[in-house]
């Protein structure tokens, strides 16, 4: 069985930056190890803003510029990027919360082989759920988890509501 790990938007902004958390600090030593012990097809996207962001539906709702392409906020977190170099993974560029490109190069990946998914990264309860969800809406029978220790949300309590949808999606939660 093919095993692809989704790594969610290990972005400067979300870890150190305008939006940054103790919490998305804590998960980056997780993630790295995580990604370190995983044999399989590694996928890792980036939420990505232009410059006109304040005049989008998200910018207007969240008046916090962040992840602008090119921007030191945009580039994945130090330690992260550092265990990335020289490993194949394939960058996935999402204008929004969720990526309706993600199923999509999944099933190309995987071609006919049966596969399973597995989510880590930020913001569990934004980017993490809206992908983890679009992902079993395409695909209902695949194995799809999120390793709560490798996620955080931008609150404790919106971070376990997070966890508590997915679960009720059938999404497992490890």
């Amino acid at each position: 069985m093919k095993k692809f790990l989704i790594v969610v938007d290990m972005q400067k902004d979300f870890v150190v930056g305008s939006l940054g958390t103790h919490e998305a600090i804590a998960i980056v030593p997780k993630v790295v190890n995580k990604i370190k012990a995983f044999d399989g097809e590694l996928i890792v996207t980036f939420d990505t803003h232009s410059e006109d962001y304040m005049n989008t539906s998200e910018g207007e709702k969240l008046p916090v510029p962040h992840c602008i392409k090119g921007t030191h906020g945009w580039k994945l977190v130090s330690l992260l990027a550092e265990t990335l170099e020289g490993r194949e993974y394939t960058a996935v560029e999402k204008p929004t919360f969720g990526s309706v490109e993600l199923p999509k190069i999944i099933k190309e990946m995987a071609g006919n082989e049966e596969f399973s998914i597995e989510l880590v990264g930020l913001c569990t309860d934004i980017c993490v759920v809206s992908n983890a969800l679009l992902l079993k809406a395409h695909f209902p029978e695949v194995p799809i988890s999120v390793d709560s220790e490798c996620c955080a949300g931008v609150t404790v309590e919106s971070h376990n509501a997070a966890l508590q949808t997915m679960k009720m999606c059938h999404i497992d939660v490890i």
